[in-house]
């Protein structure tokens, strides 16, 4: 059933151009849930330009107890301070991943000691585990042997971590790489063209592994 209701959003979505939306996670806690707002529309247009034009790119904001969350197979959060989950929140996240939904969540510096504690204790049959290079991720539509550092923190190597459910990523959270800040306008954050190159082309690795299960 799960799967079946996955591939239905899928199948909806190709045979409608540029029908497919990414939605940012609005969150409690007092962190930053709207940073880098320019951020999405970088990456889908990046996306439709350079795999296959199949996003909308203006981005949607929904929180967890939004009516409409499983409109959208894929929601994003990022920030750089606390999270807060209620109970029901915690259970509608779980609904969301178990019925198709993908989250990813990028750490932009200050998140780690808030998150991970609550992704960790998500599942109690799906653990959180690191993901290693030789997976899927890494390797279309663009080639990589390693995790893409975009932004120095506290000098500690980049790590992702994923959950699976019958063998599909459904969360994906990457610490001490800060990728999506590499998505956003090139004068938000003033990287080097070669390393927000590479922010974007391991954003659509990742859309590329979510809608291609």
């Amino acid at each position: 059933m799960k799967k079946t209701v996955f591939l239905l959003i899928l199948i909806s979505c190709i045979f409608v151009a540029q029908s497919l939306n990414i939605a940012r996670l609005k969150y409690n806690g007092g962190g930053d849930w709207y940073n880098d707002p320019s951020s999405i529309p970088e990456l889908l247009s990046y996306y439709n330009t350079n795999v296959s034009n199949i996003f909308n790119i203006e981005e949607k904001t929904v929180t967890l107890m939004s009516s409409d969350i499983s409109e959208y197979p894929m929601i994003w959060m990022t920030g750089h301070g606390n999270v807060v989950f209620s109970q029901l929140e915690l259970d509608r996240l779980r609904n969301y991943l178990l019925y198709g939904g993908f989250l990813y969540i990028d750490d932009d510096y200050g998140m780690h000691k808030y998150i991970y504690p609550i992704i960790k204790n998500l599942f109690r049959d799906y653990p959180l585990v690191t993901i290693e290079n030789d997976f899927k991720l890494f390797k279309t539509p663009f080639l990589f042997d390693k995790i893409p550092k975009i932004h120095e923190h506290d000098n500690k190597p980049p790590v992702l971590y994923g959950i699976f459910i019958d063998k599909r990523l459904v969360l994906l959270y990457s610490y001490e790489c800060n990728i999506s800040d590499g998505w956003a306008s090139p004068d938000v954050h003033k990287n080097p063209p070669n390393i927000r190159e590479k922010a974007l082309k391991f954003g659509c690795n990742i859309l590329h592994c979510v809608f291609n299960p």
